[in-house]
């Protein structure tokens, strides 16, 4: 059961951590988006590519053994849906599509890519 809560803490630090960067980073990115006014594809690539740099970071820094890669995969995709329901709340409503399968299936790769990597790193753990 001890494991169970620390895999559980493990996964939620990962995925409230990568909720709040992309909460950060979105907002920095309509920023630059409004003043340089790029092109719809420049913008869907930008806010993909964060989002999967922040899951692969977040997942590194904060998922440790045992189950690694599940610990990931699980954060990567808690981080994914938690950060829908706050852009939804705060810009007033669900934007999702079809895209939306495809962007779990990568947040959720890149989650479980970098806890491995964390793990492969860390020494003590």
């Amino acid at each position: 059961m001890e494991n169970f809560k620390r895999a559980l803490w493990e996964t939620a630090k990962a995925a409230l951590s990568y909720t709040v960067y992309c909460l950060f980073a979105m907002a920095i990115l309509a920023a630059i988006v409004k003043a340089a006014s790029p092109a719809q594809t420049v913008v869907t690539v930008s806010c993909w590519i964060l989002k999967i740099i922040g899951c692969f970071v977040f997942s590194l820094i904060f998922i440790k053994r045992p189950r690694a890669l599940f610990k990931g995969l699980a954060a990567g995709l808690a981080g994914t849906v938690l950060a829908m329901f706050a852009f939804a709340a705060v810009g007033g409503g669900f934007h999702v599509s079809l895209f939306f399968l495809l962007e779990l299936a990568a947040c959720a790769l890149a989650g479980g890519a970098g806890a491995l990597l964390g793990t492969k790193l860390r020494k003590d753990a």
